[in-house]
């Protein structure tokens, strides 16, 4: 049976909710250096609440071959992935205006 969205009344696998969630956010994209001067791409400003971080960071470690987690409402993925994270971002529908990178 198809789930119905409360908010919106339409079925849940369309996805518009989350379409129209990634338009009001502004997500910064910044390098960070860790333990052994280790690089990590630290993504943050998602809403976790309307847009499941689990499922966007298996789909940026796959796209980019590396690894990552996401913890405290930001995703960190080893390595410096910050153009190349960009370009992936806007492919999954986030607005290029709402990407500021540092």
């Amino acid at each position: 049976m198809v789930e119905i969205d409360p908010i919106t009344g339409l079925p849940k696998e369309l996805g518009v909710w989350e379409s129209i969630a990634k338009e009001d956010q502004e997500i910064t994209i910044a390098l960070e250096s860790k333990k052994f001067s280790k690089k990590y791409t630290v993504i943050t400003g998602i809403d976790s609440k309307e847009i499941d971080l689990d499922d966007l960071v298996k789909k940026l470690k796959s796209k980019l071959a590396c690894g990552g987690t996401a913890k405290d409402g930001k995703i960190e993925l080893q390595g410096n992935h910050v153009s190349r994270v960009r370009e992936i971002l806007i492919e999954l529908g986030f607005p290029p205006d709402a990407l500021v990178t540092k």
